[in-house]
């Protein structure tokens, strides 16, 4: 058996600077976490450095392990744990490479269904809108300055492993980035509950048919004024019921799985 890598050895230590954003994008290089992730992340093993994992979660998970060409690190559970932003860490962890787009790639070829998110504060709505867009065939996901990191250990677990299968744009401009998508043809729609347009009367009039991209804004804020003035629509999720509202990732989930069944 290999030596057991421990918190003090370099490839930990450098590791652990990616628990945090300063130090993700200084080396440009973040962790995935957990089975699922690796896997997903394993899939492109071109864009992951190394894999640590522990002596117990090894034996578990030996099959991953055995077929990878990634180098696979074994290291002690204080020195996974040290990687890891959870009560229980799983001690499987893969140092992959940053997956951003420039956002001027998606007004060359508009996918024909994608987010964008204004001053997203969550980590774990990051990633579970990351997920909802890939469960519903989005292409890309726009992180609009100010917006949570989608490679933070909390994003990446909720994201389930969907932040490997859709283009990531972080930071944009989302000003500039709206009416140049528009320019192309692309339908921006602004989720708002106090919107003018309802959901249905979108589906009833065929805008959900071509490029659409929903852009959602901060949880307790909503879309900024200014961006929703940018919008081809601002649109409301009727409600049945006496609910106030919902919350900012059943909305998503609800706009994208409605789109998803225009566009066929």
């Amino acid at each position: 058996m290999p030596e057991l890598l421990t918190e003090r050895s370099a490839r930990v230590v450098a590791a652990r600077k990616l628990t945090r954003r300063a130090g993700r994008d200084a080396a440009g290089l973040f962790l995935a976490e957990g089975r699922q992730a690796v896997v997903e992340a394993l899939a492109r093993p071109d864009g992951v450095r190394e894999v640590f994992a522990t002596e117990a979660a090894a034996a578990v998970h030996s099959d991953l392990l055995a077929r990878t060409p990634v180098p696979v690190r074994m290291a002690t559970e204080k020195a996974a744990a040290g990687l890891s932003e959870t009560v229980t860490p799983q001690g499987l962890v893969a140092v992959c490479e940053l997956r951003d787009v420039h956002a001027e790639a998606l007004t060359t070829a508009p996918p024909r269904l994608a987010v964008a998110l204004a001053e997203l504060a969550d980590p774990g709505n990051a990633g579970t809108v990351l997920r909802t867009a890939d469960a519903c065939g989005a292409g890309a996901v726009v992180f609009g300055a100010g917006s949570a990191d989608p490679y933070g250990g909390k994003a990446v677990r909720s994201s389930a492993g969907s932040l490997f299968h859709v283009d990531v744009v972080r930071g944009a401009d989302l000003h500039e980035l709206l009416p140049a998508l528009r320019a192309t043809g692309v339908t921006v729609l602004a989720a708002d509950g106090g919107g003018a347009a309802e959901l249905p009367a979108l589906v009833a009039g065929g805008r959900l048919t071509g490029p659409v991209l929903w852009l959602f804004g901060n949880e307790a804020r909503g879309v900024p004024p200014s961006l929703a003035a940018l919008a081809d629509a601002r649109v409301r999720i009727p409600m049945r019921g006496r609910a106030e509202s919902l919350n900012l990732a059943a909305a998503a989930a609800i706009c994208l799985y409605t789109t998803q069944l225009a566009q066929g």
